[in-house]
């Protein structure tokens, strides 16, 4: 079986990205490990799912030097990069509206599902998709 099993997304600060996407976007922590690379002090290892059952993850790097640190946030040229699966959209549109994640837009239906675009703590743009029933998420 082959699946992919990690994205790489670049942030400022390992400990404030670990809080905002487990606090706020309800992630699970799977890993944080110190790497011992020469000339990369305090670099980690920092794994993030969506859920226990999730086979895809989010390596979370901490951005060095400029041209990493211009990409936080626009990572995917201003489209929507990352695609978050719910079976309970009005419920996590909700949860997540009430701890103050912003949307671009009121949900709405497509052929594929319920969605709605948001932004995340960095600016990288997120689809909340509940599949149509029937549909397969991918």
């Amino acid at each position: 079986m082959r699946h992919l099993g990690l994205i790489t997304l670049l942030v400022p600060d390992y400990d404030e990205a670990i809080a905002y996407y487990t606090g706020i976007l309800g992630f699970e922590l799977r890993s944080d490990l110190p790497v011992h690379e020469p000339g990369r002090p305090n670099k980690r290892w920092v794994v993030i799912a969506p859920g226990p059952d999730a086979q895809t993850g989010l390596l979370l790097a901490r951005a060095d030097g400029e041209r990493q640190t211009a990409r936080v946030g626009d990572q995917s040229g201003g489209r929507v990069g990352f695609f978050l699966y719910t079976d309970d959209f009005d419920a996590d549109h909700s949860r997540l509206k009430k701890a103050g994640v912003t949307f671009e837009q009121q949900p709405r239906n497509e052929p594929y599902g319920r969605v709605a675009v948001l932004t995340d703590r960095y600016g990288n743009r997120w689809d909340l998709i509940e599949p149509a029933p029937g549909k397969s998420p991918a």
